[in-house]
């Protein structure tokens, strides 16, 4: 393959090539995942662990030294406080991990850019599965502690999917756009993660979004995991519907932005080679 050929950018190259690569993509997810810890004692427990002493850590910050309290819950008790600020924390990270390390993806695959026929393109979406592997360890966390402290889960739990999958959609487009962007821009590696870190404390993680002045309100709305974060905690702890008119338009602005990235990959994956 002609790594200065123009490759096609149409939502329905998009779907093809993701369906084509399917076996390739599962086979390096797992990869992916299994490589993270590789050579470490606890190996894949540390997906486990490392979202449960990051939780303990927040609420005993938020809640013994901040006295941050949601004051559409009862969170005098800490374990509620915990409930509710693992489900921000879940969605957050799936996309502080996609976007974090998005710019870095072809750089630090150089040699499939320069030597291999391989399907660039795929690169953000194995990362995003690696990042959904440590997601769905992470709710099973959260549902263990749910059941524990709380009881039975609301059926609504298992509309979740629907909440998250436009979200991933969304978040993969922008890992499309940032991996090209890094390839020819260095410096965007280091101003995403101040980004990223600014849109945490941007977003309902810590915090509920009606304790909010309503001045603020719109500038938190407009970040793109509020509406994933609000939607969450209705399913999983308050047993409601989704917003489906919200979620129809997340999903579709969703698609659009993931359209725009794969097209912006596609026209600009022919530098590449020329750059590395």
């Amino acid at each position: 393959m002609d790594p200065h050929q123009q490759q096609p950018t149409s939502l329905i190259a998009m779907a093809k090539s993701l369906w084509r690569h399917r076996a390739l993509i599962r086979q390096m997810t797992t990869r992916e995942i299994l490589g993270r810890y590789r050579g470490s004692f606890m190996g894949l427990a540390w997906s486990f662990f490392n979202p449960l002493i990051m939780l303990l850590v927040y609420t005993f910050v938020f809640t013994t030294v901040f006295h941050s309290r949601w004051t559409s819950v009862n969170t005098s008790n800490t374990a509620n406080f915990a409930i509710m600020l693992f489900i921000g924390m879940i969605v957050y990270a799936i996309f502080a991990d996609c976007v974090n390390r998005a710019p870095t993806l072809i750089t630090s695959n150089a040699s499939y850019v320069k030597r291999v026929v391989f399907p660039l393109e795929i690169l953000p979406i194995i990362n995003m599965g690696a990042s959904l592997f440590h997601a769905l360890v992470s709710i099973l966390a959260w549902l263990i502690a749910y059941v524990l402290l709380m009881g039975v889960p609301h059926f609504t739990a298992l509309l979740l999917p629907l909440i998250i999958l436009p979200f991933v959609i969304g978040t993969v487009g922008v890992s499309w756009f940032l991996s090209s962007l890094g390839v020819f821009l260095r410096d965007i590696n280091q101003t995403v993660g101040i980004i990223t870190t600014a849109l945490m404390f941007l977003a309902p993680v810590f915090y509920s979004l009606h304790d909010l002045p309503s001045k603020y309100k719109p500038l938190v709305m407009a970040n793109p995991v509020t509406f994933v974060i609000e939607q969450s905690r209705t399913v999983l702890v308050w047993g409601g519907s989704p917003d489906w008119l919200g979620l129809a338009v997340y999903s579709l602005a969703s698609l659009l932005v993931a359209w725009a990235g794969f097209y912006w990959f596609q026209r600009t994956r022919k530098g590449f080679a020329d750059v590395l």
